[in-house]
């Protein structure tokens, strides 16, 4: 038996034994349901026995699915009581934001002159910035490891945040120098539609449509070079030739590094860049405090 089983797993496990349906638990947990499905025959292949029998009538818990869901819970239920106890623990040291975000926002200094705007006001709170991959879209929002988070919409579960746009930007596309479309000024998005796209995980649901422009292509489905997490792994699939990508214009610095070129795209649209937080924490003094001072620099009050 595999010891390595995580807490995830496990979440995605009870919220399908409950629902018995795929599609309404991945609502539930705020995730694609192909992600979902892929979770857990991951787990299943993990364990080494089914937990769901799938077929034309739905989906049932087996044996061995029932046999675990009790003993899931419980330790969810554990998971809970011990992440309440740190939360206690937080509370009783000096306050701390957690920034978290997926690509470092470039854009003219920006994390610093919010810095500065926030701790003039509230100089005894720890900024700690959070950096993930590129498989959670929300940057820690949605399993709240991040109190504040910089954002690309549209985002999983959109109708759970409140945002301030940050920065509202054309798309270019990042391919490589070698590329026939290199040597053009402009690319119309038209003579993308055949060219293998990188594209984010599943997981990334909405968002992972988004840059790979679904709505620009008149139902046209996209070819996926190779899947990417971070922008060492887009750079990495650009040079070897696996695809192109589209990117904000404010991002083209991280990733033409010398091999990749960028072109401005015609007939997409514009990305926005935002500071997001849970609509329940709006009210929270240092969220509240945070998100004015990145109004200020952005000029967004």
């Amino acid at each position: 038996m595999t010891l390595d089983v995580h807490v995830r797993d496990l979440r995605y496990f009870v919220a399908v034994a409950e629902e018995l349906h795929f599609t309404r638990a991945a609502e539930r947990l705020y995730v694609s349901q192909p992600a979902l499905s892929k979770q857990i025959r991951a787990l299943e292949r993990q364990l080494g026995i089914e937990l769901f029998r799938r077929d034309r009538h739905g989906v049932a818990l087996t044996d061995a699915g029932t046999a675990l869901l009790p003993q899931a819970r419980r330790v969810l239920d554990a998971w809970e009581e011990g992440a309440a106890a740190m939360d206690t623990a937080r509370a009783a040291q000096r306050s701390t934001l957690v920034v978290g975000m997926s690509t470092s926002p470039v854009r003219g200094g920006l994390l610093p002159a919010i810095r500065s705007r926030f701790t003039a006001t509230h100089p005894e709170t720890l900024i700690r910035l959070r950096q993930v991959n590129w498989e959670d879209p929300t940057a820690g929002l949605a399993d709240g490891a991040a109190d504040v988070a910089f954002v690309w919409l549209p985002l999983p579960g959109q109708e759970r945040y409140d945002w301030t746009v940050v920065a509202e930007e054309p798309l270019m596309v990042a391919l490589p120098d070698a590329h026939p479309l290199a040597g053009r000024a402009e690319v119309d998005f038209t003579d993308l539609l055949d060219e293998p796209f990188l594209a984010l995980p599943e997981s990334t649901g909405p968002l992972r449509d988004f840059w790979l422009a679904l709505d620009a292509r008149d139902g046209r489905p996209p070819r996926i070079g190779a899947e990417i997490a971070s922008t060492e792994e887009t750079y990495e699939a650009l040079t070897a030739g696996l695809g192109v990508c589209l990117v904000a214009a404010g991002n083209v610095p991280l990733l033409t590094l010398g091999g990749v070129t960028a072109r401005p795209v015609r007939g997409v649209t514009p990305s926005r860049y935002v500071l997001a937080w849970r609509r329940e924490d709006g009210r929270r003094p240092l969220v509240r405090a945070y998100a004015d001072a990145c109004r200020r620099v952005t000029g967004r009050e």
